[in-house]
């Protein structure tokens, strides 16, 4: 249901505004077949990221000895004292000839303004109602599986998809994340102009591990549901985070103007680099804030994208973060239509 009462845009405005949050764009770093969280010092890793945030992203980011902050020269996030990774799947349209191409991707809009972004996602990071603590470093932490295939094992809550029936990102569609006819699997009605894919973080951290060997355990998600800053957190994971959140909005617009390149199955044709559907949409975090600008940030209740003198935080120009990017690390066509997904031997193109 599209969203289109003024008293409906007020609503959500007052929903963002109870949180005090930040919300900011991240443009894409770089597209690359890495990832140092499950895969340390590889490449040409079983799927294919995006990533953005600090340039000093690699394939191996040792966190006793590999320093964010330190070793980033620029970063792709709005704000300048931001040089965490965050990194998430990339979204494919699969050909009915076998062939796939990246679905392209736009800023994000709504009552919230919009963010301009050059591929990328958008985060936010929400203190919720309580006291948030801020991440440390060398900090890191999934949120989905990159090997799931069944919906029933996702929390509809913490990972969905939005049918965007606005050709614009600024016309905006339903109500909170990850509520309504949002689903787990990636919507394909020729309706949905656009996808919106939403990623939520664990609100809870055992206080001790930087890190866990599923990358997981060392974090819980709290009592509450969705994005409302994570809710009470339970005693095995006493301190409460910053709850974050990615958005990525996937345009699909010219895929569904043209159905004669759909899979003549009728199956559907987006799907995630893993070669799979929704359940196995997951996201990547590297904590790399300057100094504690986050925690500043957070108890100071920096607003949006912002600039916010309390925590020394300053918003870039979209021309200067779009402009930070690094090569790839695993060299591969990954633009155009290519013959396979890259999941084994360097991509190729049709």
């Amino acid at each position: 249901m599209q969203l289109t009462s003024l008293a409906a845009v007020a609503l959500l405005s007052q929903y963002a505004a109870a949180q005090a949050m930040l919300r900011f764009a991240c443009s894409q770093l770089v597209v690359d077949r890495v990832d140092p969280i499950v895969n340390p010092g590889q490449t040409y890793t079983p799927h294919l990221h995006q990533i953005v945030g600090g340039n000093s992203f690699t394939p191996d980011m040792d966190p006793e000895k590999h320093d964010l902050v330190a070793q980033s020269t620029c970063t792709s996030c709005s704000f300048a004292q931001d040089f965490s990774n965050y990194w998430t799947a990339v979204m494919f349209f699969k050909a009915k000839n076998g062939t796939y191409t990246r679905v392209p991707q736009v800023g994000n809009g709504g009552p919230q303004g919009k963010l301009l972004n050059k591929g990328g996602l958008d985060v936010y990071y929400m203190p919720g109602n309580s006291k948030s603590t801020a991440f440390k470093p060398g900090f890191r932490m999934l949120a989905g599986s990159a090997s799931n295939t069944d919906p029933k094992k996702v929390t509809l809550q913490s990972i969905c998809h939005r049918c965007w029936t606005s050709t614009s990102e600024a016309n905006f569609v339903g109500a909170q994340p990850c509520s309504g006819t949002d689903s787990v699997e990636i919507p394909f009605d020729t309706k949905c102009k656009m996808i919106r894919q939403t990623i939520i973080f664990p609100t809870c951290w055992d206080g001790k591990n930087l890190d866990s060997p599923d990358h997981k355990s060392h974090v819980a998600y709290g009592s509450s549901k969705g994005a409302d800053g994570g809710g009470t957190c339970p005693s095995t994971h006493p301190v409460k985070l910053p709850q974050i959140m990615y958005e990525l909005m996937w345009n699909v617009t010219s895929f569904v103007n043209d159905k004669s390149a759909w899979p003549s199955d009728g199956s559907n044709p987006f799907i995630y680099s893993m070669n799979l559907g929704g359940a196995a949409a997951h996201g990547d975090y590297v904590f790399g804030w300057k100094g504690d600008s986050l925690q500043k940030a957070m108890d100071n209740k920096c607003d949006l994208d912002k600039d916010c003198p309390k925590a020394g935080l300053t918003k870039q120009t979209a021309d200067k973060y779009n402009a930070c990017t690094k090569p790839q690390a695993a060299p591969e066509q990954v633009d155009g239509w290519i013959k396979a997904l890259p999941m084994g031997s360097a991509a190729i193109k049709a």
